[in-house]
């Protein structure tokens, strides 16, 4: 990648993760059609702040709701090295579609759990690891569904276990680096998005409003705003 070898150089992985019930088609769209230029305009974002990256890896983390639809609650990729392997990255989030879901809430909860589990990049000097959450709906509380097969083993009991896996207070149950994570969220007012943002460190909140699919962003907000979390 091009960068001002007087810049900050970060490693950078960074999951997205998609509430890709049928009111998130926008913010779905918005993505596929960012994916071959995302990280063109990333590097244009942090150049204004003196910043680059050395070293990009991106991963999707798709979501619906165990409860409506254990079979495709979750989708996963693994991370893709960006931008050797873009078009891999890009035939992934062409192939998810905006539908289903039944009524909100859905299983944004164990899509972030999914998402705190990743395979962080730790060989860098520099690192940022970083969780983006899109959504405009609430989340059921953790174990909802969990009867199902495809259930994420990696979700803990509740939303108190879920804080301790980030990390909260210098848990030792935390699965990312303290220096290094930042949590995203661009979701709703409600619970458990808003408690999130309050009680949970390095998080930076958007609020959207529900049920409108988050088109009230444009892809341009989306890449400053992650720009601004490196």
């Amino acid at each position: 990648m091009d960068a001002n070898s007087t810049s900050l150089k970060y490693a950078v992985d960074i999951v997205f993760c998609i509430d890709v019930t049928g009111s998130m088609y926008p913010v779905l769209d918005q993505v596929k059609e960012g994916a071959l230029t995302f990280h063109k305009r990333l590097e244009e974002s942090m150049s204004h702040k003196d910043k680059a990256i050395s070293k990009l890896r991106l991963r999707v983390v798709a979501y619906r709701d165990f409860r409506d639809n254990a079979s495709d609650a979750l989708e996963q990729s693994p991370f893709f090295t960006i931008p050797e392997q873009v078009g891999e990255f890009e035939s992934f989030v062409r192939g998810l579609r905006a539908g289903g879901g039944g009524d909100e809430p859905e299983s944004g909860l164990e899509a972030l759990a999914v998402a705190l589990n990743s395979d962080w990049e730790r060989g860098q000097d520099r690192r940022r690891h970083i969780v983006a959450l899109f959504t405009d709906a609430s989340a059921h509380p953790l174990g909802v569904g969990s009867s199902a097969g495809t259930y994420p083993q990696v979700a803990p009991a509740s939303i108190d276990d879920l804080m301790e896996v980030w990390g909260y207070g210098g848990s030792q149950s935390a699965v990312m680096e303290n220096a290094a994570k930042r949590l995203l969220l661009f979701a709703p007012d409600t619970t458990p998005w808003n408690e999130i943002a309050a009680d949970w460190n390095n998080t930076i909140y958007v609020p959207s409003r529900a049920g409108e699919g988050l088109n009230e962003f444009e892809f341009t907000e989306i890449i400053d705003a992650i720009g601004n979390s490196i």
